[in-house]
């Protein structure tokens, strides 16, 4: 053979060496691969998972190589005040806290809040687009307009995140990050069973107060509280009175109630979806002079007022969610796809089916706490969530140090 010829296969020989090893790195990436980041850079140093975000604030310093990378606003869009306090208490204050953490400076993200319109919420969403915003984190009031928003921001090219409520009909590709409102919803129907064994109501006739039918997570809620109480329903043990549309307006709920607690005086036993709804039961039957430890109410949120209603003993007890855990992992989300990457899979923990448009999301989902007397202090007092000076009232004193609140 000539020397040439040598020389040529040697040369093809190195060549495909090259081009087995370049193979086998793929295979090692591949099988690696998965809800990993679609871009190289700071998020390999990045390690989140729900559990990482704490009250500090300390996980989102973990994110500013990704916030450096990324491009465009964020838009925040927030649906109202009525059907809770926390848009402005809680859920505002806190992502600014999470964007600026990351390094974001005011001028990357814009928080607006809806105050309850749909086509406010809408053009809001549109401004943020003309903007320039890359990402619009949605709360959402209804799902057809939040439907309607999501496409727009498609054709747009911007990205969506469903923020505590999912869009349902939404778009594909998107990101939904909340509370697991099925276990919110057995939190509610143990609570209330248990409180029925402790407060001695030995044949329940139970009234189900289910939040607004448009909402899906008022339907997940509905869901979880169902699944525990549908067996005692089943077996006779426990009476379903009635289960009337639903509302979260607290004055909608209290003429609800009053008209089921005339229709039915046999009601001991009320399912509140939300403390709100919890309130508009108690002021009924505190106007027709029932004590407490008599109907067993339960809520959601662990709002000043709900927690009080637990203290006095008219409220079995509330969910509560900490929202600076849902804010950080929304932000989170948020400045990945700012950045053009995908969350990690650790931190993209679930999947929640979108019922209309027979899809799944790839989810956030965080764990609630079923808060009553005797965690209250651990949990809420502990976490700053309420200030004991808004809870424990001159009233409510002595309740408040048997629960160890000070």
């Amino acid at each position: 053979m000539k020397a040439s010829s040598l020389r040529v296969i040697g040369a093809l020989l190195a060549i495909s060496a090259l081009v087995f090893a370049a193979c086998g790195g793929d295979d090692d990436d591949s099988a690696s691969s998965g809800n990993e980041t679609s871009t190289s850079g700071g998020a390999s140093n990045v390690n989140l998972s729900p559990a990482s975000f704490t009250i500090d604030f300390a996980a989102m310093n973990q994110l500013k190589d990704i916030a450096a990378q990324g491009k465009g606003k964020i838009g925040v869009l927030l649906p109202d005040t009525a059907s809770s306090a926390r848009y402005v208490a809680f859920d505002a204050p806190y992502l600014e806290q999470a964007f600026k953490a990351a390094g974001l400076s005011s001028d990357d993200f814009k928080i607006d809040n809806a105050q309850g319109s749909a086509s406010t919420q809408q053009s809001q969403a549109e401004a943020d687009i003309t903007e320039g915003a890359s990402v619009l984190l949605l709360d959402q009031l209804d799902s057809g307009s939040a439907a309607a928003i999501e496409k727009n921001a498609e054709q747009h090219g911007v990205k969506v995140v469903d923020y505590d409520r999912l869009t349902k009909g939404g778009i594909d590709g998107r990101y939904y990050v909340s509370f697991d409102n099925v276990k919110v919803g057995n939190l509610i129907g143990q609570g209330l069973v248990d409180c029925n064994t402790a407060w001695n109501v030995s044949k329940p006739e139970v009234l189900l107060m289910d939040g607004d039918p448009t909402d899906n997570n008022a339907t997940q809620f509905a869901d979880g509280y169902k699944d525990i109480l549908q067996p005692k329903f089943a077996d006779k043990s426990y009476t379903l009175v009635g289960e009337p549309g639903g509302t979260w307006d607290q004055s909608e709920g209290q003429t609800l109630f009053e008209q089921q607690f005339t229709a039915h005086p046999n009601i001991n036993s009320v399912v509140a979806a939300n403390d709100n709804l919890g309130q508009a039961v108690i002021s009924v039957l505190k106007g027709k002079s029932i004590p407490a430890k008599k109907v067993p109410v339960t809520g959601q949120d662990a709002t000043a007022g709900g927690l009080q209603n637990v203290l006095a003993g008219y409220q079995c007890g509330s969910v509560y969610k900490p929202i600076y855990v849902e804010a950080q992992a929304a932000a989170a989300v948020a400045l990945f796809l700012r950045a053009g990457m995908n969350p990690p899979a650790d931190l993209v923990n679930g999947k929640v089916t979108d019922p209309d448009a027979k899809k799944d999301v790839p989810s956030v989902l965080l764990t609630p706490t079923w808060v009553t007397v005797d965690n209250m202090a651990d949990t809420v007092i502990k976490d700053e969530f309420v200030k004991v000076s808004d809870v424990c009232t001159a009233a409510l004193q002595s309740a408040c140090q048997a629960a160890g609140i000070s």
